[in-house]
């Protein structure tokens, strides 16, 4: 199997300031995840930055770089503009790996770039992972997903869907009661190409997702449950300590 994988990775950051270099067990955060790249098995791991102290800091750990532009809006404009440089053939698959994502298990990120493989009608390829509890279903800030029969994506939403009418007030329940959405992505290349010059939705502007813009223009999005699910992702100082705490456990193992 052969594709490749891009970590988008933004200096700037609200919460952040210069996230992708933040010190995690004595290497840049961003080292963390491209370790995780390489690791899945990938033709080619490029990182995308805008900025010279990403692109210095990808020298010293071995790391090839691509300098993108600083107007991009998105992760996925920011791929496109490498997948456009590199000239990578239409039927290519190219997996998009968030660079605060250090606890992403190699073993997803190959099964999402497989998944697209599998799934010659879909376009996009991601994963999700089953919701247990009331508490997290009801999380604006986790996103859900439902799916048809073979898998694909019907809907994306921070709303609690499904919302099941005759079920109320379970706190916690074995069967899963919803799909947690984990945003890791795999695109074949001319999709790719496409999806940047299409016009945002209105759906896409109210739920804050940009992956119902590929619904909404009509292409379908294959959804696979995560045969290992990534852990906790970095935005916050406290991410960052936690991340730190998990990985020292990890170690002391």
């Amino acid at each position: 199997m052969s594709f490749r994988v891009v970590i988008p990775a933004r200096y700037a950051s609200t919460r952040l300031p210069g996230k992708p270099l933040q010190s995690l067990a004595g290497r840049p955060l961003l080292q963390h995840v491209y370790d995780c790249a390489c690791a899945a098995g990938a033709d080619e791991v490029l990182i995308a930055t805008d900025d010279e102290r990403v692109a210095e800091a990808c020298a010293g750990f071995g790391a090839e770089n691509v300098m993108t532009s600083a107007a991009h809006r998105s992760g996925s404009e920011r791929l496109a503009e490498v997948v456009q440089l590199r000239g990578w053939a239409e039927d290519e698959v190219v997996v998009n790996l968030q660079g605060d994502e250090p606890l992403t298990p190699p073993a997803a990120i190959r099964q999402v770039a497989e998944d697209l493989i599998r799934f010659p009608e879909a376009s996009v390829s991601t994963l999700c992972a089953p919701i247990h509890s009331a508490a997290l279903l009801n999380d604006p800030h986790t996103v859900k997903v439902v799916r048809d029969a073979a898998g694909y994506a019907l809907y994306f939403s921070r709303a609690p869907i499904p919302w099941e009418r005759d079920v109320l007030g379970a706190e916690e329940r074995e069967a899963p009661i919803g799909w947690r959405h984990i945003g890791l992505y795999s695109y074949r290349v001319g999709y790719l190409r496409r999806y940047v010059e299409l016009s945002p939705c209105e759906l896409e502007d109210v739920e804050k997702l940009e992956q119902l813009r590929v619904l909404w223009h009509g292409a379908r999005i294959h959804v696979a449950e995560a045969i290992e699910v990534p852990g906790h992702g970095i935005d916050t100082p406290e991410d960052l300590a936690l991340v730190e705490a998990l990985l020292a456990q990890r170690e002391a193992r």
